[in-house]
C-alpha cells in the first residue's frame, strides 16, 4: 500500500494497468488497495474511465530512508497509524529503548494537544513528530524547554519559506492569529536526577479542508504558501534545528535564549486575560523570565505564571 501511495502522491491520474505493473499485481489487486485507501485511511480517490485513478489532492509521503539521507541522525520509528506519537514514544521509553529517538506517523487516531484537547490528525497531510530526549543534571535543564522547541519549529518553518509566523506563550505557533503548530511536552522519570522528556510537535502542513471539527482558527503551510510542502524536508529541517537549539539550551540554559524568544513572541507588550484553576487575571505581557515563565504587569505589579492548566487570550481592547 505504501508503494501505491508513493505512486499516487503527485495527485495526477495513473491507469490501473500502470499501477498494477509498477506494483507487480493484477488490476483487481490494485482496486482492492485503492479501497483500503478510501475506507481505512480516509483518502478520497477519484476514478475516471479512460484516465485511471488519482488522489483528491497531492500528498507528501514520509520516507525513513530519505530522512536519514537528509541528515536526521536519530533512530526513526515511522508508523502508518498510531494513537499518538507521544504515546508511542512513551511506550518505547518504558520498553527500554535508548533516547534520543524520533517517532513519526502518517496519521494519529488519538492525537493530543494541551489541556486535554484533541489534535486533528488526518492521514498524510500534517506533521506528527515526537522526539524522546534524555535529561541529565536536574530540573534546571527543563527550564523553558517548550519555548525552546517553539524556536526550532519557527526556524524550520522559515526554512520552507514561511517567514510570517510567530510564537504565543507557552506552546503555540501562529500565522495571522491562526494556529499552524503546537507543542506538547511530557515528562517521565525523576526531574531531580535522570529523566526523559518527549517533545511532541504538530504542524499543519498540507491540510486544506475546514470541516474537520477544529475548535479554533487554524491555517496550514499549503494555505499560506500555495503549494504542497515536502514533509520529509520539513522533518529534516526541524530535526536539524532541534539538534542545534537543544545543545545551546544544555550549555546556556533558557537564559541564553530568552531575548531571542521574546523577539518572536507575538503577544509581547499586549494586554491579555489569563485563567488558571484558581483565578482569572488581566494584565500586560512584559515577557518571560529566565525559566520561561510568563511575566505580566497586573494592576501595576509584576506577577509570574508558569506551567499547569493555563489559558491565555488577547483582550478585545488590545
Amino acid at each position: 500500500m505504501r508503494t501505491l501511495l508513493t505512486l499516487l502522491q503527485d495527485g495526477k491520474f495513473h491507469s490501473g494497468q500502470a499501477l498494477g505493473a509498477a506494483l507487480g499485481v493484477s488490476r483487481s489487486a490494485v482496486w482492492k488497495q485503492l479501497q483500503h485507501l478510501r475506507t481505512d485511511l480516509g483518502l478520497p480517490v477519484h476514478s475516471v474511465r479512460g484516465r485511471g485513478y488519482r488522489l483528491e489532492s497531492a500528498l507528501s509521503v514520509l520516507n525513513a530512508e530519505a530522512l536519514t539521507a537528509d541528515g536526521v541522525v536519530w533512530p526513526i520509528f515511522l508508523h502508518e497509524q498510531t494513537d499518538s506519537t507521544n504515546a508511542e514514544a512513551l511506550r518505547l521509553l518504558d520498553a527500554g529503548v535508548s533516547a534520543p529517538f524520533l517517532v513519526l506517523a502518517e496519521q494519529q487516531l488519538q492525537g493530543r494537544g494541551r489541556r486535554g484537547r484533541t489534535w486533528v490528525s488526518p492521514y498524510g497531510q500534517n506533521l506528527y513528530f515526537s522526539l524522546a530526549w534524555r535529561i541529565d543534571g536536574g530540573a534546571r535543564h527543563l527550564d523553558g524547554l517548550s519555548l525552546v522547541v517553539g524556536l526550532a519549529v519557527l526556524r524550520a518553518l522559515q526554512s520552507v519559506g514561511l517567514n510570517k509566523s510567530g510564537l504565543k506563550w507557552p506552546n503555540d505557533v501562529l500565522v495571522g492569529g491562526r494556529k499552524i503548530g503546537g507543542i506538547l511536552l511530557e515528562l517521565v522519570g525523576d526531574p531531580a536526577d535522570v529523566c526523559h522528556v518527549v517533545m511532541g510537535v504538530g504542524i499543519n502542513v498540507n491540510m486544506r479542508l475546514d470541516n474537520l471539527g477544529i475548535d479554533q482558527p487554524w491555517t496550514s503551510l499549503v494555505n499560506e504558501l500555495g503549494a504542497v510542502v515536502n514533509r520529509n524536508s520539513l522533518v529534516a529541517a526541524l530535526s536539524v534545528e532541534l539538534q542545534k537549539i537543544l545543545l545551546r539550551h544544555r550549555q546556556e540554559g533558557f537564559a541564553g535564549l530568552r531575548s531571542e524568544w521574546e523577539s518572536v513572541h507575538l503577544w509581547q507588550n499586549r494586554r491579555v486575560s489569563l485563567s488558571t484553576a484558581q483565578r482569572d487575571v488581566t494584565g500586560d505581557v512584559l515577557g518571560v523570565d529566565n525559566c520561561g515563565a510568563l511575566r505580566l504587569l497586573v494592576e501595576g505589579v509584576e506577577q509570574v505564571f508558569s506551567g499547569g492548566e493555563i489559558s491565555l487570550r488577547l483582550r478585545d481592547d488590545s
